[in-house]
């Protein structure tokens, strides 16, 4: 079974930073895109950054310019360096690995999803 681990959320106060990091556990062969998502009270979860395995990166309109999306793949774990935070970026932000092979049934793909990290930006 494959497992997301998250981690490096918290709160924050307005035009600081976090990194987020997000590991896959398991028998993995291989991941096609990992990313991160979020969900604040009130609003439908969205997709804040993604990132392929050659390294296509995909952002959202309001975080462009203030988040950037890494990946190791050799550790399959991606980052999330959030800087210039704001009060609107509060949220769970969830890590997802989409396309993912595993060793017990290479003929197949599954996405995951972590457990989910608070970030509060808050003065």
């Amino acid at each position: 079974q494959v497992q997301l681990v998250e981690s490096g959320g918290g709160l924050v106060q307005p035009g600081g930073s976090l990194r987020l990091s997000c590991a896959a556990s398991g028998r993995i062969f291989s991941i096609y895109a990992m990313g991160w998502y979020r969900k604040a009270p009130g609003k439908q979860r969205e997709l804040v950054a993604a990132i392929t395995s050659g390294g296509s990166r995909n952002y959202a309109d309001s975080v462009k310019g203030r988040f950037t999306i890494s990946r190791d793949n050799a550790k399959n774990t991606v980052y999330l360096q959030m800087n210039s935070l704001k009060p609107e970026d509060t949220a769970v932000y969830y890590c997802n690995a989409e396309r993912v092979v595993v060793a017990s049934t290479p003929w197949d793909e599954y996405n995951y999803w972590g457990q989910g990290t608070q970030v509060t930006v808050s003065s």
